[in-house]
Order: structure tokens, then C-alpha cells, then sequence
């Protein structure tokens, strides 16, 4: 994934990324569980949250948002398909910004200035009252990136059996993944053999 890409960017993709495909034809979800939540938070640097423990009710906040995402996902690929897990089941869009609109407004937030020696002063938004509850930064998150240039960028995987969705870096790029790619290719290959056989 690009380097430069934000941390909000990258948030929104990580957090739409933990369904994915499964390496036997099916889809994996990194969120099935409190425990696979729990990990997917320590994962994170930019949430800092070294002793977080999930409960069942955050997971499904948490798997709520990501359904919210994943519908908008799918809106900002238009007029691509959307990511093929995602076809049958997203919810409206006009639920979906309810979603991440209500639950980034749950910890309120205040600029915070930094200026450092030799760069230009820079602005972030740091919650008000200690920590940020977790689904709302994910919706922050979300938010921020759906309005950000890099949302252009925003496309779903078609390769066989991927359900990713990636930012193109190159004019070329049509898949999340090298893998992905090899994938295709070989579809292609065998679809075309079967037709002249």
C-alpha cells in the first residue's frame, strides 16, 4: 500500500480489508469474534491501545460500521462492481452516512495545532475528553477519507475469489495484489482454452 498514504486512509482500508478471502474459495472475517477484534485494534499503531479488550457489544458497533464503510466503498467505485461480498447485501447509502455521521459523533473532538522546527503547522483532531470511543474513530476515519482526493483512487479487486479493495497507484494497476493478478491471468488462460477445446 502507499506510504503516503494517512492514517485515516489507511484506517478506512484496514478496517474494510478484515473481510477478505479465505484461501479456499470462501470469505474470512477478522471480525467474527471479540478476539479477533481485540487483535485487530493492538494491531494498529495509530489507535494506541495496548490493553484494549473488546466486548460483544463493541464488536458489533465496530462490525456495524464496517458494513457502513463497505456500502460506501462500493458507491465510490461506481461505476465499477463492487467488491463481489459486498454486491448482495450492502445496505443504502443514505443508512450508511446516517451510520458513520452518528457514530463519529459520539466522542466530541478539538483541533489540536503542532508546529515543529522546519515544517508547515499541521492541525489534527484529538477528542475532547481523553480517549476516542473506538467506532468513532473508525467513522472519522471513514469520513475523512470518503471526502479526501484518495477516494478516487478507491476500486474493487475482480480478480477470482478477491473481495479487496485497493487504491490504484498506477495507471494499470487492476488488482489489490501481484497474487491477485496471477490469479486473473491464469482464469483468463483456462477460459479461453476451454473455448477453442
Amino acid at each position: 500500500m502507499n506510504a503516503s498514504l494517512g492514517a485515516d486512509a489507511r484506517l478506512a482500508l484496514d478496517l474494510a480489508l478484515t473481510i477478505r478471502h479465505d484461501g479456499h474459495g470462501g470469505v474470512a472475517d477478522d471480525l467474527a469474534t471479540v478476539e479477533g477484534l481485540t487483535a485487530w485494534v493492538r494491531e494498529r499503531p495509530e489507535a494506541d491501545a495496548d490493553g484494549f479488550e473488546a466486548d460483544e457489544t463493541e464488536l458489533a458497533a465496530v462490525r456495524d460500521v464496517r458494513a457502513a464503510v463497505r456500502a460506501l466503498f462500493a458507491r465510490a467505485v461506481l461505476p465499477g462492481e463492487p467488491s463481489p461480498a459486498d454486491a448482495a447485501r450492502l445496505m443504502p447509502v443514505r443508512d450508511a452516512v446516517e451510520r458513520l455521521n452518528t457514530r463519529a459523533a459520539l466522542t466530541p473532538t478539538v483541533p489540536v495545532l503542532s508546529w515543529t522546527e522546519g515544517a508547515d503547522p499541521v492541525v489534527r483532531q484529538q477528542p475532547a475528553h481523553g480517549d476516542a470511543e473506538l467506532t468513532a474513530a473508525l467513522a472519522r476515519a471513514a469520513i475523512a477519507f470518503l471526502a479526501s482526493p484518495d477516494r478516487q483512487r478507491l476500486r474493487a479487486c475482480h480478480a477470482p475469489r478477491c473481495v479487496r479493495y485497493f487504491l490504484k497507484d498506477h495507471p494499470r494497476q487492476e488488482w489489490c495484489k501481484p497474487s491477485c493478478g496471477n490469479r486473473a491471468r491464469v482464469a483468463r488462460h483456462h477460459e479461453r482454452h476451454k473455448k477453442t477445446a
